[in-house]
């Protein structure tokens, strides 16, 4: 009798009985595979992703296309990876629920990121809020930087006035890991400030993000609204 028989049961019921407390990255990864592989030893794909990607969030993270170059893994186990990732974004985006009145700098990061959980491309989005500082939407504007044209200042505009928005926060990550504004963002900060100045909506602030840290741009003086108000 093989060593490995019974060892998906066994491994079920240890998680079953215990969590994942105590189990190392590569078991993880094996009770995962079990169910996107059903009739095969798991063991030598969990450790031939963690060779390839070195972690359990890098295997997570990785790309479709990444994915299917590790030996075993077809479209099957890509897809079941990538999902994994966007349950858990789905998951901590649904507790942030609509309503919630958000009126410190803080407030806003524990809210806006987990949009940004496991995302491999720079990412902006918008969150709308009413009079009353109440979340009214938190919208994704599209991918790329925020001053690239795949994401116009017009865009973000018909965003806000769409929702009926009397302020706005803009959010954006650095997948490099470094939350720091460069020259562009803070120019076009400026600009997007300016554009919903002229028709009433505040712009409050500008988060980047980076991993699980945030540089507020108003609070670390990269932003100013009051250089953004037009002249009566």
């Amino acid at each position: 009798m093989s060593i490995h028989t019974g060892h998906r049961q066994r491994l079920r019921e240890r998680f079953m009985t215990e969590g994942l407390d105590h189990f190392d990255q590569l078991q993880v990864l094996e009770l995962l595979l079990f169910y996107c592989v059903p009739r095969q030893d798991t063991n030598p794909i969990a450790h031939a992703l963690l060779d390839r990607f070195g972690s359990f969030s890098q295997v997570l993270e990785a790309s479709v296309s990444e994915l299917r170059k590790v030996p075993g893994v077809g479209d099957n186990v890509a897809a079941f990876i990538t999902l994994l990732t966007a349950t858990c974004r789905y998951y901590q985006v649904n507790r942030s629920t609509t309503g919630e009145v958000v009126t410190t700098v803080d407030q806003c990061g524990e809210l806006l990121l987990p949009y940004f959980c496991g995302r491999r491309n720079e990412t902006v989005f918008l969150l709308c809020l009413d009079a009353k500082c109440k979340v009214i939407s938190c919208k994704e504007v599209g991918e790329g930087s925020v001053n690239s044209a795949s994401v116009p200042v017009r865009r973000i505009v018909e965003m806000a006035l769409g929702d009926n928005a009397s302020s706005v926060i803009l959010a954006h990550n650095h997948p490099s890991g470094v939350a720091i504004p460069s020259v562009e963002d803070r120019h076009t900060t400026k600009k997007l400030a300016m554009s919903l100045e002229a028709v009433e909506i505040e712009l409050v602030d500008h988060l980047v993000v980076a991993d699980d840290d945030f540089v507020s741009m108003r609070q670390s003086g990269f932003y100013d609204p009051s250089e953004c108000m037009l002249p009566l």
